[in-house]
């Protein structure tokens, strides 16, 4: 397969260089990326359609360089579509999936990773979910990012909140709480922000809100920014642009267990995984119409003092 330079299509795009080697270990083509998204494309579809993205591109695969690609002035497939968010001093223009052929017209486009914002582009200014993204330093075990993330559910459920999880495609945990896109930015930001000093103030030898990586080798950071505007987060089901095709996996909270190894989800493995299953692993995710009662806000804050 490597050696095909003849185009094919898939889903009706015309994938141009299908044997371009996308990642050396495992080999794997550009076909295989855009196969992997047709044959998920029914799982990951409610994730991210209609979300504004930001894109991973990596033109030569993972040997050359790979760019970040958040507005989209730039030709994109016909699948895809373009909206316009107002920004602080401009209007952005985004790419937008609506269709499992958009999912195909991504990989075909070299993307490696998709990252969406934490709204739907029809209620721009509503997220209808909050990230936590645990990110653990070098010196962290997976046992110890395990034990962090049912310390951030036992707070969130303490508080009358659903939260679920997911694999990142690297070392850390994605904890995602859905919500009903009534609140605006400002209120979700501050909530995330609230548990995150909340959990630092429980346990600042384990948890930290400081960025800067060094100094943190044994901590855990609770990224809460992921709720800005214009912030994003890797996207269930995306591959990401590391070695070995890792992917972000939806997890039950049974699943997540130290004997539990998130370096095996990777392109050749998960969607055999999404098609022997019998229940969705969120189930109740996207029914889901929870808010952030006044009195969860003012519970939170007080423990954040």
């Amino acid at each position: 397969m490597a050696g095909q330079t003849i185009a094919t299509t898939v889903r009706g795009v015309r994938v141009s260089n299908p044997g371009r080697v996308m990642y050396d270990e495992p080999r794997l083509t550009k076909l295989d990326i855009v196969r992997y998204y047709d044959r998920i494309a029914p799982a990951m579809m409610p994730h991210v359609e209609g979300r504004p993205l930001t894109l991973v591109r990596c033109g030569e695969g993972l040997r050359g360089e790979c760019i970040y690609m958040k507005h989209s002035k730039l030709w994109a497939p016909a699948a895809l579509t373009r909206v316009k968010i107002k920004e602080k001093t401009k209007v952005g223009d985004y790419l937008v999936i609506e269709s499992p052929e958009a999912l195909v017209s991504l990989a075909q486009m070299d993307i490696l990773e998709i990252h969406t914002w934490n709204t739907r582009y029809g209620k721009v200014e509503c997220p209808d979910r909050i990230v936590l993204d645990l990110d653990p330093g070098p010196e962290i075990a997976w046992r110890t990012v395990v034990e962090a993330a049912r310390t951030v559910r036992e707070l969130l459920t303490a508080l009358g909140l659903e939260v679920f999880v997911k694999t990142t495609g690297g070392k850390g945990i994605h904890l995602v709480i859905p919500l009903a896109p009534r609140e605006d930015w400002s209120v979700c930001l501050d909530f995330a922000r609230a548990a995150a000093e909340a959990l630092t103030r429980h346990d600042p030898a384990l948890f930290t809100t400081t960025f800067a990586k060094r100094g943190r080798e044994r901590q855990i950071l609770i990224d809460y920014m992921r709720n800005n505007r214009t912030n994003t987060s890797v996207a269930a089901f995306s591959t990401r642009a590391r070695a070995g095709a890792p992917v972000s996996v939806p997890l039950t909270w049974n699943e997540l267990t130290p004997k539990l190894d998130p370096a095996k989800f990777t392109v050749a493995s998960v969607p055999a995984r999404v098609e022997r299953q019998r229940a969705d692993p969120w189930s109740g995710y996207f029914g889901s119409r929870q808010r952030l009662s006044k009195k969860a806000v003012a519970a939170l804050d007080a423990l954040a003092r």
